[in-house]
């Protein structure tokens, strides 16, 4: 039998110490703010549930990291991400002022780093069992040969037994059969500049590729509103949207990361 690494081990104890709540039998849906979207969903993202977030290419990774941890924000409650220590080799480290910038609290997300696919599926199919966490964010790389409709079953009905949001990040993979309720893919888009040139809110083209027990699709733009933490549709150019003043840049902070 194989012993486990450090940090499964450190992520299994933090884990296991965050406060447990009642789960969920039926899913409770979360309204993203963008009317269409909701409409296509039924009322929003369901919680317990399973959902896919596509970059299909390479170039559009930091629109669905966003997307994941915007989409986090929304859903609520404690965020745990697990990502595979070669994503980190390879330049991918998630930019902790650009995280509170989109609105993460620091103090809500745990960051686990596994050696490889495997054991980040391993560790997350103790994270989304654990009903104290509130979203799961499991990240994975192109088209690891363990992610199979057997791995995304076991995730599924994780999810549905706790409660807990199990977002599979996939970063330039392919889509493929799998029992997620929602499957996203999530590509870059040009944003709106506010006034006097100030940089404009992050904007996504956001495809819904497809929804389980259901045959509503759609794409659209959309744009986040970091102070109302909402997905909108975008400002058409030339409108005046106020912004707070004299508002403080994110300073680096550390993120608190398991093993």
């Amino acid at each position: 039998m194989n012993e486990e690494s450090p940090t499964l081990s450190a992520l299994k104890l933090r884990v296991a110490a965050m406060e447990r709540r009642a789960p969920v039998g039926k899913a409770v849906r979360v309204a993203t703010g963008h009317g269409d979207i909701d409409a296509a969903l039924a009322g929003g993202i369901a919680r317990g549930r399973l959902h896919e977030i596509f970059a299909l290419e390479g170039g559009d990774a930091g629109s669905a990291t966003g997307f994941a941890g915007m989409l986090s924000i929304r859903l609520g409650g404690g965020i745990v991400w697990l990502r595979e220590e070669s994503a980190v080799r390879g330049g991918g480290h998630l930019h902790a002022p650009g995280l509170v910038e989109i609105g993460v609290d620091p103090a809500r997300l745990l960051l686990g780093v596994l050696p490889n696919a495997l054991s980040v599926l391993r560790a997350a199919a103790d994270v989304v069992r654990c009903a104290g966490v509130g979203v799961a964010v499991i990240e994975l790389h192109r088209d690891p040969k363990v992610l199979d409709l057997t791995a995304s079953r076991r995730l599924a009905l994780a999810a549905e037994e706790s409660g807990v949001a199990a977002l599979l990040l996939r970063i330039a993979a392919t889509p493929v059969a799998s029992a997620a309720d929602t499957r996203w893919a999530v590509r870059s888009c040009a944003s709106q500049p506010l006034p006097a040139n100030a940089p404009g809110h992050p904007t996504f083209d956001l495809e819904l590729l497809r929804q389980r027990g259901r045959g509503a699709d759609g794409r659209w733009q959309v744009e986040w509103n970091r102070e109302q933490a909402v997905f909108t549709s975008p400002t058409p150019s030339g409108v005046v949207v106020a912004v707070p003043a004299r508002r403080p840049a994110a300073a680096p902070i550390p993120l608190r990361r398991a093993g």
